[in-house]
């Protein structure tokens, strides 16, 4: 099976998973997905259509974790290395990417609505998650960026950082590109 086959098949899992769910289901569900190991959850209603490791076009005089444009479905999309810009790792660019990362990447594309073109690349994904698998991790008094909204636990007690991807369109840091 091919990558993009394995995507659309997964795609249409989590389509399904969501329906089933019923009216609920946008009432607290997630998108998980791993970055060096570390988990984060984005809210469904910011995130937009899943794309597996696509060709770039770097662009000259950016910070290290500005991968570069990549057309996607015949658009452009800036693509920022998610795990670059938490500072979980030196920024890489498209090339350093080991074949092995390459194979479970993927480019999250942020949803059309929030007027953004932009894309981040995530290690790998993890599926969905409900509030009903989720409870608030207690305040650990880290000091974190706003679109950084929440920090929860799941049944295994594995912390999940939340991500708005709206307020991460928008945050200062995020729209300097600019080395």
């Amino acid at each position: 099976m091919s990558n993009r086959e394995a995507l659309r098949e997964l795609q249409s899992r989590l389509a399904s998973r969501l329906q089933a769910a019923g009216p609920d289901a946008n009432a607290a569900t997630w998108l998980a997905f791993e970055c060096m190991g570390q988990g984060v959850i984005a809210p469904l209603p910011t995130a937009g259509e899943i794309f597996p490791m696509a060709p770039l076009k770097p662009l000259p005089h950016t910070k290290p974790w500005f991968l570069g444009v990549a057309n996607l479905r015949g658009q452009l999309h800036g693509v920022v290395d998610l795990a670059a810009f938490l500072g979980l790792r030196p920024g890489l660019r498209a090339e350093q990417l080991a074949e092995q990362q390459r194979a479970s990447a993927r480019l999250l594309a942020f949803n059309p609505g929030l007027g953004s073109h932009c894309a981040v690349l995530v290690d790998r994904l993890a599926g969905l998650r409900g509030a009903q698998q989720m409870r608030p991790a207690a305040a650990d008094g880290i000091q974190r960026p706003s679109f950084a909204t929440g920090v929860w636990l799941d049944g295994d007690n594995r912390t999940w950082q939340e991500i708005d991807l709206g307020l991460l369109a928008h945050h200062e840091r995020y729209l300097a590109i600019a080395a």
